[in-house]
């Protein structure tokens, strides 16, 4: 069974638009959550992971960053494998 991945974004956030994008390319199945206006959400976020930006995207329970980190991810051709 594949690991649910997570992304708490902003819906005029390019990196946010570019890490759903991704992810839709792969197929891989995912929750986006909108955090929109809500400042505690992205106060409690940044707290938890020591990033300042959206997305946040999370694999189960596992931090992996943003976009750039995803992007990494996909280019080490990793990304399946931790979903797996």
């Amino acid at each position: 069974m594949k690991k649910k991945i997570k992304l708490y974004t902003w819906s005029y956030c390019p990196y946010c638009k570019r890490a759903t994008a991704l992810l839709k390319h792969k197929n891989l199945a995912f929750t986006e959550i909108g955090i929109d206006g809500d400042p505690d959400a992205f106060e409690k976020l940044a707290a938890k992971t020591g990033q300042r930006s959206v997305p946040f995207i999370f694999i189960e329970d596992e931090f992996i960053g943003g976009y750039d980190e995803l992007k990494a991810l996909e280019d080490q051709n990793a990304l399946e494998k931790m979903v797996l």
